[in-house]
């Protein structure tokens, strides 16, 4: 009687010298990259841990980390003005955002600084930085500044 095996016979193990992926496995050899998880750190990520931080500017502010904290007033000229308000008008940067001259700046009214030109009505200005040729339009054509 022959006698039959249960399990049939196992294929011989392959090991380094001329295996599939014997002794480094493909990895090359020795170091941190030869060891399982290796993870680098990115040259980039250590040249940027080591520059000094701005005193005082955090990344949660607006714009870069670069940019003034304090925003630009928004400029607007006098014969925009001039065609949009009528004689005896009151401008005010509520009153040029109610016109949508000027657009509105991280959900509040920005500052308005008033630039020159032409302006032929008597219009009184209110709560705008104002330049000097602007200044000298306004109070020729009768209006005020305050």
């Amino acid at each position: 009687m022959q006698i039959k095996r249960t399990h049939e016979n196992r294929d011989a193990k392959y090991i380094g010298r001329g295996g599939r992926r014997g002794k480094t496995s493909g990895r090359g050899t020795k170091g941190q990259k030869a060891r399982a998880g290796n993870k680098i750190r990115p040259a980039l990520r250590d040249a940027i841990k080591k520059l000094p931080r701005l005193r005082g500017v955090t990344i949660n502010k607006r714009g870069s980390l670069f940019t003034s904290v304090r925003l630009a007033p928004v400029a607007i000229s006098l014969s925009l003005i001039d065609k949009k308000f009528e004689a005896g008008g009151i401008v005010t940067p509520a009153a040029l955002l109610e016109k949508k001259l000027i657009p509105r700046i991280h959900g509040r009214t920005p500052r308005v600084k008033i630039l020159g030109g032409k302006i032929s009505k008597k219009i009184s200005f209110s709560g705008c930085a104002v330049t000097k040729g602007a200044r000298a339009a306004i109070e020729a054509s009768g209006g005020t500044i305050s």
